[in-house]
């Protein structure tokens, strides 16, 4: 007997979905906005948008719904997508215990992706909050300074025709200044972005466009805005054919832009929103005074723990991460990292376990029903390697700590983007400095220091001989060894080299 025919995702068709689909409790008449958020992909459909979608669950709050909005190319095409069906998602938890599907209906609208469009719907006296997640490089970070790149093509495009930004914050600059001559107050901005100190990020991006862009709003925009930090999680990959066929087949819906992630969430927000906030600690978000320590442990010891597995991961040729955590020097090499060098670095935030979030992270690394790809963590090392392992060499140089895991860790990327891999395979590197990066590589086969003269990478670090001394020896002894010598060495508590 054949299966029923899949049934399009949309509001009409809520009752006829299969059994064992969560469906919202609540209707659509009964939400009304109050945050806007630009870039609706796949990770803010899996966390802010469930998060509201759970508090919606539980009776209150529905004044708190969510606006989608863009600014790129790809929004077109979401919101094309997600408009056919009423802007419902389906969400996957890929729990090794049991898939489970959830229809999420957070969202009520999504704005034209048009600039006017875009600054008249953050204008409007409900929105109180515009969130974004417009990814790590998204924030115009000068490389060299760590501030505000003024130079970027984008932000030259928006001083010359304010009407019309083409960056979020470019909109935001023009909404505030909407809002101000309405005599409305501001909305509180909260990024949701992957990056240490994402409030403080967000507030330099906005201030640094304003001053340029509509001189005099950038003091009243630093005394008067509120653009809290937070610290999100939650493990989601990329939706490709795979996943819309996973849908279609295990949860019977015709879903154009389903979303599959890990059941784990977190979220730590600074509790700093002037015009008011949902209640999301009543589904489980943490509001502390200072998000500092929760991003530490996360930028550290998880971040941190894909970089250790990404590169060891892809020279050996292993394709998934779950896979990866199965292989002896892989988890040994992580474990070994984590306890004598990553850990010991972080203080431990109130309320929170060391070890057991780093057990978690195993746990959650090691699920087969995500489908992270290796390939995946090792893309973008140039930005990635400066945020979530050189902090913690600096850290224990300073402290006079040996570096040798950590710098067999740089190493091990350094051996990766020769673009070859223990098989004679060639790696592609995903990087914007991939050309850069395989060049020095090869080059630093014979001369270490070659590597660390990427100043923009490395910085002051280079010229560390405590650092600089053990690179050079792990990098000679992978090539001259082989990976899995090197590692085998390592784990043992051996010199690696």
């Amino acid at each position: 007997m054949s299966n029923p025919p899949p049934v399009q995702l949309r509001l009409s068709a809520l009752s006829h979905l299969p059994v064992g689909v969560e469906r919202p409790t609540y209707r659509r008449s009964d939400l009304s906005p109050g945050i806007l958020h630009v870039g609706v992909g796949n990770f803010h459909r899996a966390h802010q948008a469930m998060y509201m979608h759970r508090l919606f669950e539980k009776g209150s709050n529905r004044d708190w719904a969510i606006v989608g909005g863009g600014v790129r190319p790809s929004d077109t095409s979401m919101r094309d997508r997600l408009s056919a069906q009423d802007w419902l998602t389906t969400v996957v938890e890929l729990d090794p215990a049991g898939l489970s599907a959830r229809i999420c209906g957070s969202m009520i609208d999504f704005v034209p992706v048009q600039p006017e469009a875009l600054i008249a719907a953050m204008a409007r006296p409900e929105i109180r909050i515009v969130s974004l997640t417009v990814t790590e490089g998204g924030y115009f970070i000068d490389a060299g300074t760590g501030g505000f790149d003024a130079s970027h093509p984008d932000i030259l495009a928006d001083l010359g025709d304010r009407e019309n930004p083409k960056t979020v914050f470019g909109a935001i600059i023009a909404a505030l200044a909407r809002r101000r001559e309405a005599n409305l107050p501001p909305f509180t901005v909260m990024s949701c972005d992957n990056l240490p100190e994402n409030g403080h990020i967000t507030r330099q991006a906005v201030i640094g466009l304003a001053r340029s862009m509509r001189p005099g709003m950038e003091d009243w925009i630093a005394s008067d805005v509120a653009f809290p930090s937070g610290m999100v999680d939650c493990i989601t990959p990329a939706t490709g054919p795979r996943e819309i066929v996973l849908v279609r087949d295990r949860f019977g819906i015709d879903d154009a832009a389903p979303v599959v992630c890990e059941p784990f969430r977190q979220w730590v927000l600074e509790d700093h929103f002037p015009q008011g906030r949902p209640a999301l600690e009543e589904v489980g978000v943490q509001f502390v005074a200072d998000v500092a320590p929760y991003e530490l442990m996360k930028l550290r010891i998880l971040n941190g723990g894909h970089a250790a597995i990404a590169y060891v991961s892809g020279l050996l040729g292993i394709r998934y991460v779950h896979d990866a955590m199965r292989h002896p020097l892989v988890a040994g090499f992580l474990d070994r990292l984590e306890h004598e060098e990553i850990i010991p670095t972080v203080p431990t935030p109130p309320g929170e376990d060391l070890e057991a979030y780093y057990r978690k992270i195993v746990e959650r690394f090691s699920n087969p029903e995500v489908g992270d790809t290796v390939a995946r963590l090792c893309l973008d090392g140039s930005n990635r390697q400066p945020k979530f392992i050189l902090p913690t060499i600096a850290d224990r140089l300073r402290d006079g700590r040996s570096v040798e895991g950590l710098a067999l860790e740089v190493a091990l990327w350094c051996r990766y983007c020769a673009a070859i891999d223990e098989n004679g395979k060639t790696i592609e590197i995903d990087d914007p400095m991939a050309e850069e990066l395989k060049s020095r590589a090869r080059e630093a086969k014979t001369d270490p220091s070659a590597w660390l003269r990427m100043s923009r990478v490395f910085g002051p670090l280079a010229s560390r001989d405590a650092f600089a001394a053990p690179f050079a020896a792990a990098l000679t002894a992978l090539w001259r060894d082989g990976v899995s010598p090197v590692v085998e060495r390592y784990i043992r508590g051996d010199s690696p080299a």
